[in-house]
């Protein structure tokens, strides 16, 4: 895993990431599913609405769904799960390990399912973009390569109407002004795997590993 995940130099931070994963790895037999398990630490209680889906990529995505946690506990989001999407049609079921490498196209992602009641998914595709940088190609902070690319993969034709709206918003009021411009993909939901469960809710239970530096309130 380390030759995976540190195929150019990194910063020390990102040696230290790599080596926690794999110490984890050693201690992890987690299988993976095509069916996201009911995760997420919101003690919500559902609405009459039937619940949606979000699909987001955003760099590593233990940041990712931490921040989204973070900010909508007990506020719409009512599980959770991270794990590989937007990947070649013929590699299925990856392992971390596997994507690392590159060879499979699919990138770090996060599944969010939420109450719409409670929370509009145009609000979390603006929370999206206020939390991670979407003016990088394929990185984000010191993280390289096509896994983590920032990326909306939109469930319904709704939501692909709703995440063009707001990318447009947000590129006009929060990047115009800098002089840079959104790279984010926004394509429709594929296959879906889960991470190995040592992955899940990682920060929540390991509050001091690694976490991306883009991961953060940026407005």
């Amino acid at each position: 895993m380390l030759e995976a995940c540190l195929s150019t130099p990194r910063a020390p931070e990102y040696m230290f990431r790599a080596i926690n994963r794999l110490g984890l790895t050693l201690f992890s037999l987690a299988s993976h599913s095509t069916v996201p398990s009911s995760r997420g630490i919101s003690s919500l209680t559902m609405s009459g609405a039937k619940p949606e889906v979000a699909t987001f990529a955003a760099g590593c995505f233990w940041g990712v769904e931490h921040i989204f946690l973070k900010h909508y506990k007990d506020k719409g989001i009512l599980n959770t799960a991270v794990g590989f999407t937007g990947g070649k049609e013929e590699s299925t079921n990856p392992s971390y390990k596997t994507v690392c490498t590159g060879t499979t196209d699919h990138a770090e992602a996060v599944r969010i399912e939420f109450d719409p009641e409670q929370v509009k998914y145009d609000e979390l595709v603006e929370f999206f973009y206020r939390t991670h940088d979407p003016t990088t190609v394929n990185s984000q902070g010191a993280d390289t390569g096509t896994q983590y690319r920032s990326a909306i993969f939109y469930n319904t034709p709704e939501q692909l109407e709703i995440a063009k709206r707001v990318t447009e918003e947000v590129q006009k009021k929060h990047f115009d002004p800098k002089g840079q411009k959104i790279v984010t993909d926004i394509v429709p939901a594929g296959p879906w795997y889960d991470a190995e469960e040592y992955h899940q809710e990682y920060l929540l239970k390991n509050p001091t590993g690694y976490h991306c530096p883009t991961h953060r309130l940026h407005w």
